[in-house]
């Protein structure tokens, strides 16, 4: 029977009894990772070309009437089984339970509970996959590397679409075949990972998606030179991994440098390199950025820092894709993608006279600018709550995401990151009160910062106590005793203007 295991993307157990219900099912069997909201769509148009499909921890949320309708139109012929360790809701029992065989295993996420129920619908031993299923300290030595190689394939298909690489990675699991026999891309998927991984853009708002969308439109050209513009923490230098990762150059070297961080003088032995003996303290050969990234991409950030002398040299290599070391007699080519990054206004400093008209337009062929977190609020809650989990396997609750949303972060992505270490560090779970007192800590550190935005007073007095009662609400992290007191008034009357 040709058979097709559907599971869920984000957690380490889906996969892991994705790859118990292959081995059950023998060799006639493929695994795809799937979303619960585009299940009914694929049921709609691919269920069909399958003789039996087995949805492994995968939600039935989405359009529930549209899934029920395609579940009704296989008629029977595609044999539909569902397997959780959650119960199925009192809704979808009515609706799309009588359409397919459900088997459930109560227990839930993280403890090999859907693994069992992997075991308990098809009767066979899981016990070799149940180590994969945990997340915890102490594991076999073979648990680690599969745990990484699934998160590598996840990240391959949150960043660059890749759904291919999620199944390659059950099926190895499911043979079980040890680290050093993985085929030689899902190798090099773990290598990509352990460079590029930990630096996602997260997020999905609409500015958000308008910012991916110009990066993988960017990253197909890889010899167009980007100047990616941003406030400090927008993460500047994560768009620039992005572009590169995603670019033909991605499997050749990415360096980043920072042009503020070295002293002006030493600034063309960095780029280029020196030959020993070529100044004091040059006791060896030393190869240069542009020889280093040769291939591959450049990054320099905040380069409106970078001196009218340094200016010169940098535009040289550009003209002519050609330097020689310092001290050195012989030119070396090189073929870099240079990616720019600053925060600073580079046409003010080209009308000033500090920063070079004809390297500016050499830097500027295209503009990508990284928008502020204010700008985004609606992605705190996905920011916050991936960082908060990937390292207590917890969720952040509604009012601790709430106190968040509450601040302007001049600092951005990175004094909210910053701020959430800082409760982790405290064991601080009252996120209104951490709030507060980061406000009165970086108090006249961003004078530059832009105001908080202020709401449009309404013309209603009733409606503005409204407003002003749900702010402190808010403020106090929706803790109703804390709120009443601070507002002067009873519970029952805060609790009669917040419903």
């Amino acid at each position: 029977m040709k058979s097709l295991v559907l599971t869920g993307w984000g957690w380490k157990e889906y996969a892991v009894a994705a790859a118990a219900a292959l081995e059950a099912l023998g060799g006639n069997a493929t695994a795809r990772g799937m979303s619960k909201r585009r299940l009914p769509e694929f049921m709609e148009s691919d269920a069909a070309t399958w003789q039996r499909i087995v949805l492994v921890g995968l939600g039935l949320g989405g359009d529930v009437a549209r899934l029920a309708n395609a579940l009704k139109a296989l008629k029977g012929k595609t044999r539909v089984v569902w397997i959780s360790a959650i119960p199925m809701n009192e809704s979808h029992k009515k609706t799309i339970a009588p359409l397919m065989k459900v088997i459930e295993c109560e227990g839930g996420p993280f403890n090999g509970s859907l693994v069992k129920a992997v075991s308990k619908a098809f009767g066979t031993d899981v016990s070799r996959f149940l180590p994969y299923a945990y997340e915890k300290a102490k594991l076999p030595k073979s648990v680690p590397p599969y745990h990484e190689l699934l998160s590598a394939a996840m990240f391959a298909y949150r960043s660059y679409q890749d759904e291919a690489s999620y199944s390659q990675a059950i099926e190895v699991l499911a043979k079980g075949v040890p680290e050093d026999g993985w085929p030689s891309e899902l190798k090099r998927l773990v290598d990509h990972y352990r460079r590029y991984g930990h630096r996602e853009l997260v997020g999905k708002s609409e500015t958000m998606k308008e910012l991916r969308g110009y990066i993988e439109r960017i990253a197909a050209h890889p010899e167009a030179r980007v100047m990616i513009l941003g406030e400090s923490g927008t993460g500047k230098e994560t768009v620039a991994l992005q572009i590169h990762a995603q670019s033909p150059r991605r499997n050749e070297p990415f360096y980043a440098f920072n042009c503020a961080s070295v002293n002006p003088e030493l600034l063309e032995s960095r780029f280029f390199g020196h030959e020993k003996g070529s100044f004091t303290g040059a006791d060896r050969e030393r190869p240069g950025l542009f020889e280093l990234a040769d291939g591959g991409t450049l990054f320099l950030d905040e380069i409106g820092e970078l001196p009218l002398e340094a200016q010169g040299v940098l535009l040289r290599v550009l003209e002519g894709g050609r330097f020689m070391r310092v001290g050195g007699m012989k030119e070396i080519n090189t073929d870099v993608r240079l990616l720019t990054a600053t925060n600073r206004n580079l046409s003010e400093l080209v009308r000033l006279g500090k920063f070079r008209e004809d390297l500016f337009m050499r830097l500027n062929v295209v503009q990508l600018r990284v928008p502020s977190l204010r700008e985004h609020k609606d992605d705190i809650r996905d920011i916050a709550d991936n960082w908060w989990f990937d390292r207590f396997r917890k969720h952040l609750s509604d009012a601790q995401i709430s106190a968040l949303k509450s601040y302007n972060y001049p600092g951005n992505v990175r004094e909210l990151l910053n701020l959430l270490e800082r409760a982790a560090v405290l064991g601080e779970s009252d996120f209104a009160l951490l709030l507060e007192k980061h406000r009165e800590m970086n108090a006249g550190l961003f004078d530059n910062a832009p105001p908080e935005v202020p709401d449009v007073v309404p013309d209603e007095l009733d409606e503005a106590i409204r407003r002003h009662i749900q702010k402190v609400f808010n403020k106090y992290a929706q803790n109703l005793s804390r709120a009443s007191t601070a507002l002067k008034i009873s519970r029952t009357t805060l609790r009669k203007y917040i419903q």
